[in-house]
This record gives structure tokens, C-alpha cells and sequence, in this order.
């Protein structure tokens, strides 16, 4: 199926943004690559933000759709589910060559400087974790996570320490860190009968 041009604009603006950040994102390197002339970047974006901004959205479609392969897979229990998830991001980021995640690295270059980038980034990754979190309250319910743990926090646990280690990932070039934290991290968490687990908040 043929892309729109807006379409194939918020592509190329994907791997731009990734690869280069926000402020070396050029729009006439974004019209150069798709073809397009410039009056038709100012038809669907209102401005270098807007369209940053779009392309954030644009980045969560996969996210999502890796969400919904990973999370969604009931023949897997839930603590497999979430690890599939991040196994699935981690298999991404190969594919682009480690450059990470293009959130962490947005919210590192501009969330000192744009209250609108804060939010937005925020919010995408209360998203994730929002996600994360009802498949986590599935294992409490099973047993695989213990019932002191609060699924809230250890959501946004992993999150956090994923984008540490993505961002050791982007540095080095090499997915070691992002295993190593995923065995870390499920080891820590999986509940063993009889036992108390610590929560994210003690």
C-alpha cells in the first residue's frame, strides 16, 4: 500500500530522530529524503515541534504493536509476557543499529529545555508502564509475583532501569546491557514460595 506523504515524511523523521536528536532534525533534509516540497511539510505540520511531536506519536504505533504481539500472548505466562516485550524492543534496537530508545534519548536532550517535550515523553512512558502494570497484576494474582510487591512501581521499575541500559546499549553498540538487566531484574522479582519479596518502594 502506498504511504501518504504525510506518512513518509514521519518515517524518515523516525530514523532522523533517532539518529540525530532534535536539534540537528533538519526539515530540508526531511523534504530532501521524501521528495517533498516544502509548502507540503507546512500542510500537515505547523512547525519543527509539531512535527517532532507527531513523529513521537508515530514511534509509539510500535510500541504498541510490540504491546499488544507481546502482552497479548496468552499462551505465555504474564512475567514471560513482559520480558517478551522488552526482548522484542531489544531485538529493535539491533535492527537500527543501537542506537537505543528514541524516547529516552529526546527526553535527555530536551526535557530541560521543553516543558511540551517533558509531558509528552512522561506520558508515553506512563503509557508503557500503565501497560506493564495490569500484566503484572495477572502474575500477583498467579503467584509468580509476590503479594507484598506493588505492580505500579515495579512497571515503572523496569521501565527506568531500561532506559539506563538503553542508553549503555546506544554507547557500547552492543545488547549486554539490556540482557544483563532483564536477568536482574526477573531473577529479583520472581516470587519463590514461603518467600517475601521487597517491593520497588522499600
Amino acid at each position: 500500500m502506498n504511504k501518504t506523504t504525510r506518512e513518509r515524511m514521519l518515517d524518515a523523521g523516525l530514523s532522523m530522530l533517532l539518529r540525530h536528536g532534535y536539534h540537528d532534525l533538519g526539515i530540508q533534509a526531511v523534504l530532501k529524503e521524501t521528495g517533498t516540497p516544502k509548502g507540503s511539510f507546512y500542510h500537515h505540520f505547523a512547525s519543527k515541534e509539531d512535527f517532532a511531536l507527531q513523529v513521537v506519536d508515530r514511534y509509539m504505533d510500535d510500541v504498541h504493536a510490540g504491546l499488544d504481539a507481546s502482552l497479548g500472548d496468552l499462551s505465555l505466562a504474564p512475567l514471560d509476557r513482559v520480558r517478551k516485550f522488552f526482548e522484542l524492543t531489544r531485538d529493535k534496537y539491533r535492527e537500527d543499529g543501537y542506537l537505543g530508545c528514541m524516547l529516552g534519548g529526546l527526553g535527555q536532550e530536551l526535557s530541560g529545555v521543553s516543558p511540551v517535550f517533558q509531558e509528552k515523553i512522561e506520558t508515553c512512558f506512563g503509557i508503557i508502564a500503565g501497560h506493564i502494570s495490569a500484566c503484572m497484576e495477572e502474575a500477583q494474582v498467579s503467584g509468580d509475583l509476590s503479594p507484598d510487591a506493588d505492580p505500579h512501581e515495579m512497571a515503572n521499575l523496569i521501565v527506568n532501569c531500561w532506559e539506563g541500559a538503553a542508553l549503555r546499549c546506544r554507547l557500547r553498540r552492543d545488547a549486554t546491557p539490556l540482557d544483563t538487566m532483564l536477568d536482574f531484574y526477573f531473577s529479583a522479582i520472581i516470587a519463590t514460595p514461603g518467600s517475601h519479596k521487597v517491593s520497588a518502594a522499600d
